[in-house]
Formats: structure tokens, sequence, C-alpha cells
């Protein structure tokens, strides 16, 4: 550490350390000559109020050099005061800086990919690269010569790598405007040379704290990235007279735009786009992973969704609405698994509505805990059913409502093998008991390679997705007219509530399980939904309807006789009884309804149930769906 104080007056300065002010007077380059190692001097202001308001400067010179002696070091503190009117002459930098009109790129990166091939082109067009640490030397094992930052800073790497770029040298060069004589008068006083072109890449500050095992809190700090953003943030800012580059698939067509006579500044414009987005990515990635290690709230006061584009779309929800697929970079996204990280295996590249279609399949198919098949439609499943035998299973999926099922969605929860792929090839509709089946999505966690094989064989165009479940406890965004919705996700299984019994006659076992499978599925459906259920298998579903009634009565048509005993499940409570839908229901034959009561009228319901006979569970817990 150096101690410093302030003297009052230019005298006092200058008496107490005349050798400070000889030395201030002896050029670099000399100075370099005295001994045999290097020093660096940087020049720090200090303005100091007195009494009377009136202002004197210092300059301090820091001197290090392993020889100096203890009396040299206190001796040469402090060069000269003054007051606000007059300048201290200081020599000019004898950096390595590039003569008038050459050109001069600077390269610093954590990823080097493809650097050799960036460095060689551009020293074969003429470019003087100036590079930082790793990056310099891998550059000079691949035979391209480089001038070391240091030697433009005339300042080493400090503090374990935190400072290296921090400097005039460096950003006076990147942000000097071509066009404003001040600017470049500026740079040659001082011996600055500008950068023409900027190639940065960050610490892997993502791939870190997302790695496998995680990372400790002090090893994510110092994987904060400083001096890039800085670098890149002031190349493109300056965009105009600096290309900046922060991709490593950018490098050819730097190069050909370097070749090129005319100046393309859109070109140059969305280089810095991508700069500025790479930038707001990163710092998106420190600000959540820093909010989870210190407060860990799922609602912070504000965030940043980084979303990366995937694929465009041939068209939207409507063939006349453009769209586009973005995946989300959040760093709780990784490795938690759903549809949008899910491998394409086969088929026609996905569309708007597919994509909506495959996410709600997949997320109702993963939530059961045995062999499952799921069919969806228009994002509502309208065939659920869950066997020992997989085989079983989807063909009572696709029975529950095979006219619905033609052209939608399946998804199972366990490996497809060359069984199940031949049985999906094959079978065919019971409606008329010819027509195959045909879907736009077959989707499930693996394949064997023959299942993949036969159901490559089944369409050109039918698409085959591997995806991996979603985790728990991931946060909901939906979006409204100028703002977000967001929510937990709903995660609440059978196994996680209780089903309460307030109706005269208790449920057998079998009509529990009936209870908690049908309640487990309405969950997945289209508010205001009803779902019928019994031994395993979706027997019919209301879905969408303005009011409860009508959604009942479309599950018990679809249902038929088989509702007879069953279960059924509603999202939301029932506002009445008596002449609507839980009398309707008992009249039906059901056999045990499951809904989440609250209702003001719900003594009406236990009242109607106990008249006919039928168990009531109450779960305290709502499945709204909008």
């Amino acid at each position: 550490m150096l101690g410093l104080s302030a003297p009052t007056s230019a005298s006092s300065a200058s008496s107490a350390c005349p050798a400070a002010a000889k030395l201030s007077r002896v050029p670099f380059a000399a100075l370099q000559k005295t001994t045999s190692a290097a020093y660096f001097y940087q020049t720090v202001t200090h303005k100091i109020r007195k009494k009377d308001n009136i202002s004197t400067s210092l300059s301090i010179v820091l001197l290090e050099n392993s020889v100096l002696s203890n009396s040299l070091r206190s001796s040469c503190s402090v060069i000269k005061s003054m007051t606000d009117s007059q300048t201290i002459s200081m020599p000019k930098n004898e950096q390595q800086s590039p003569a008038s009109g050459q050109k001069q790129a600077l390269i610093s990166l954590s990823d080097k990919k493809d650097l050799a091939f960036l460095g060689t082109g551009l020293q074969q067009l003429g470019y003087t690269i100036v590079s930082t640490g790793g990056t310099a030397s891998s550059l000079e094992s691949a035979g391209v010569s480089v001038t070391k930052v240091e030697q433009l800073t005339h300042f080493p790497e400090m503090l374990d790598g935190r400072v290296k770029t921090l400097h005039p040298n460096i950003h006076g060069g990147i942000l000097a405007r071509r066009d404003q004589k001040h600017h470049m008068e500026a740079l040659n006083e001082h011996g600055i040379g500008s950068f023409d072109v900027v190639v940065v890449n960050l610490y892997p500050f993502y791939d870190k704290v997302t790695s496998t095992g995680g990372i400790e809190f002090e090893d994510g700090i110092e994987n904060i990235d400083i001096g890039g953003p800085a670098m890149i943030r002031a190349a493109a800012k300056n965009h105009k007279d600096v290309v900046i580059v922060v991709d490593s698939e950018d490098y050819p067509g730097l190069l050909e735009f370097l070749k090129g006579d005319q100046d393309d500044q859109q070109f140059r414009r969305k280089l810095a786009w991508k700069a500025f987005q790479h930038c707001a990515s990163y710092d998106s990635a420190v600000s959540e992973w820093l909010w989870k290690q210190t407060v860990g709230d799922k609602f912070p006061p504000s965030f940043t969704v980084p979303l990366e584009l995937k694929s465009s779309l041939r068209y939207g929800e409507n063939p006349h609405q453009n769209a586009a697929f973005y995946v989300d970079k959040s760093i709780s996204e990784v490795n938690a698994g759903g549809i949008a990280t899910a491998i394409q295996h086969h088929g026609k590249e996905m569309s708007y509505n597919n994509y909506l279609d495959a996410d709600a399949a997949w997320n109702c198919v993963s939530e059961f805990q045995n062999p499952t098949c799921v069919i969806v439609k228009h994002t509502n499943p309208c065939g659920v059913a869950s066997r020992g035998d997989i085989l079983e299973a989807y063909r009572l999926a696709v029975k529950a409502d095979p006219v619905s099922a033609f052209g939608g969605i399946v998804a199972f929860n366990i490996e497809v093998d060359e069984a199940l792929a031949k049985e999906i090839r094959e079978f065919r509709s019971p409606t008329d008991g010819e027509t195959r089946m045909f879907y736009e999505i077959v989707v499930a966690p693996k394949y064997t390679k023959k299942g993949l094989e036969i159901l490559r064989g089944k369409s050109k165009t039918l698409r085959i997705l591997e995806a991996k479940s979603n985790e728990k406890g991931k946060l909901s965004l939906r979006q409204v007219g100028g703002g977000w919705l967001a929510q937990d996700s709903d995660d609440l299984t059978p196994q996680d509530i209780q089903f309460n019994v307030v109706s005269d006659k208790t449920p057998v076992e079998s009509e529990l399980h009936d209870a908690e499978f049908a309640w487990l599925c309405v969950k997945h459906v289209k508010s205001n939904a009803i779902v019928i259920a019994k031994n395993n298998c979706m027997l019919g579903m209301g879905s969408g309807q303005p009011n409860r009634l009508e959604s009942l009565r479309i599950a018990m048509r679809k249902a038929g006789d088989e509702a007879k005993g069953a279960a059924l499940a509603s999202d939301a409570f029932f506002p009445f009884a008596w002449n609507d839908a839980v009398e309707e229901a008992c009249k039906a034959g059901i056999g045990v309804i499951a809904e989440p009561g609250g209702s003001i009228r719900d003594k009406d319901a236990i009242e109607c149930c106990n008249k006919y006979g039928v168990s009531l569970l109450l779960t305290n817990v709502r499945h709204f769906r909008h």
C-alpha cells in the first residue's frame, strides 16, 4: 500500500521531494534502460478541496521494481502539486502504436473455436493483431504474429487476470470516432492507435454455474467477465468505425466483409446488435444466478428471460400469422426437460400448433407413474389410459374418442419398442375397423432402434420426438397485452393432496383409484372441465364450456353406458347441485365425484349425493386451466 498526504502548496510539494521532481522529467524510454526490470507507470489525479475552495491536483507516478530501495519508493511518491490553472508535462507514451493508416484488430477469447482461421485471415488482410494471454499464445502457436496487450498498455495483467484490457490505450483506440478531429488528435497526443476490428467472447459463466454438481459461490463470482463486456459494448457503440464480432460463426462473414471495397453499415449494425444481445443474455444469467444465491424468491422485482431462436416457423396459429420458436436459456431451464429441448428424429418441421399440442400431451403423460398413453387434440387430452401392457393402454386411449384422436398427438411415458411401434403403425380406427390411425406427432422418453425404424416407415411426415420430463417447480409465464403473468407451475398430483369423504357413502378402494385418475386427467383439460374415468381409463371429457353443466353433458355423452359406476372429476366446484350438474351425474349412475369444494352450496352437493347413494370427495384443490 502506498500512503499519500496532500501538500498544502506547490512549493511544499516540490521541496518535499526534489528527487521526484527530477524523475518526472526523465523520458520513459530512459527509465526502461536504468534497470534490467520493466517499469510501469500511470497517472492518477486527485482533487483536494481546501478550506478556501481552491482545488489542487496531485499527479502520482507509481513505480514498481523489485530492486528499488525503500528510500527511492518513498522519495518518488509525490511528483508535483499545482493549482487548477497549471498542468504537468508528462512524457509521451512510447507504446507500440500502429503507423498512420495501419489496420489493427483486437482479439480476446475464452472460446477459441476457429481462432487460427480468424487470425490467419486477418493477418493475410494486413491487420496487426493485438491479443491477450491465452488467446495470444494460441495465435502464436498457429503461426500468427501477435502484439500482446501489455505492449500497448505498458502495464501487466494484474489481480489474477481481473485487469487486462481496462486501460485508455485499449478503450481509447476502440471508442475514438474517426470523423471527429479532436478524437483523433487526442489519440495522436497520447500515442494511442485505433482498432478497426474487435473480436471478443466472454468467460463461460453460464456453463460453469450450470455444470453438473454446481459451483461454489466464489468460483461463480470469479467467472463473471468484466473486461470482455466493456470491450464488446465499446466496440458495438462505435460500430460505425469498429467491427465487433462475438460469435465464431461470423468469422467467415467478417473476413469477406473486410475484403470488400464498400463499407456496409447494415452489416456493422447487425453485428453491433448481436454484441449487445450477447452481453444482455450474459448479464441476465449473472443476475438470475446471483438472485437465487442471495434471495431465492421466485418472483424478483425485475428479471430478464433470455430467448434463443430455435427455428422460424411456416406460420403461426393461422396461416396469415408469422411465427418463430424460441428456446428459454434461463439457468433454471438447464436440463429441466420439456418439449422445447426435445430431439426430433423424423418428420416434417414442427409448426406453431404442433408445439402447443405436443407440450400439452407431454406434460399430461409425464405425470402418470404407470405405463400410460395420452392422445391430445387442440391441447386437450381426448384419450388417456394406464395399463401394465402399454399396447392395451394405447388401444384404450384411442377408443375413448377415436374421431378426435385421428390427426392428434400420441404420447407415451415409457420407451417405444418394436411391438408398440408396429401397433401405432397398423392400428385401425375403432369407428370403422379399417382406417389406419393418423397422427401428427409421436412423443416418448426414448425409442429402441427397431421401434424408431418402424415408426419412420409409417409416414414421411410423422414427427417423432424424444423428450425429457419437465422438472417440478418451474415458473410459468403467460403473456397478456402489455405484460406477463407469472405463477408456479401446477405440479400437484393425487399423492400430494387429500381426498376427503364428505358424503354418507365411502368409496371402495377401486372407486378411490378411479377418482384419483380422473382428477389427474382433469387438471390437463381446459376449463370448464369434466372427466369421467374408470379402471385407469378416460371414458369421456367435456372441456372449454362457459358453464360446467354443458361440459358435464359432453363428457356423459362420450362415456355413454360406461359412465355407470365410474368416477367423475371436476376442475372446480359445482355452483349448483339440484337440477344441475351434480344431480344429472348422480342420475346417470356415476359412482363417485371428486371436486375441490368451496361453494356456498357445498351442502346441497353433499345432500344430493347422499340422496342418490353417490360418494363425494372434496380435494380443496382447484385446477382451472385457461
